[in-house]
């Protein structure tokens, strides 16, 4: 299945680039996303669909690349493997099926055990959960105390 999806991705990549421009871009941005997007795929080793798609706009794609690996590898009180921890259980959090796998990759390689990976997925699980029963029993708390 891996296989596929990354077959599909490339062929994505090249349908995207097949396409005339949205806008004029600055060939200078463009050779920036080029070089973002080569560091992209060798990191991942495939580019993601969001990169492809963004990545036709250069003047969005590169602030955003940039922003994310400001906040999971800048400077900061917390360490590498934390920040990646904190992704996993935030993807886990969001059902960002992709994220959760490439940000797992992530921590291994920053030294997180497998199980700090399962605690991160299970506290992001809990807090995902926890979000959806605090808004449906508000709602149902507020309905059935009227009639009492």
């Amino acid at each position: 299945m891996h296989r596929i999806e990354e077959k599909s991705n490339k062929q994505n990549m090249l349908n995207l680039k097949s396409n005339e421009a949205f806008m004029l871009e600055d060939p200078k941005e463009r050779e920036i996303t080029e070089k973002l997007l080569k560091a992209i795929e060798e990191q991942y080793g495939f580019i993601p669909v969001v990169n492809q798609v963004l990545s036709e706009r250069p003047d969005v794609f590169i602030p955003a690349a940039n922003l994310g690996k400001a906040i999971l590898e800048g400077r900061g009180e917390l360490d590498k493997k934390t920040r990646y921890l904190l992704a996993v259980s935030a993807a886990a959090a969001v059902g960002g099926q992709h994220c959760v796998r490439v940000q797992m990759k992530h921590a291994l390689q920053a030294g997180a055990t497998k199980d700090e990976i399962l605690e991160s997925i299970l506290i992001g699980s809990y807090m995902s959960m926890t979000r959806s029963q605090s808004y449906a029993l508000r709602e149902y708390a507020e309905l059935f105390q009227k009639d009492e």
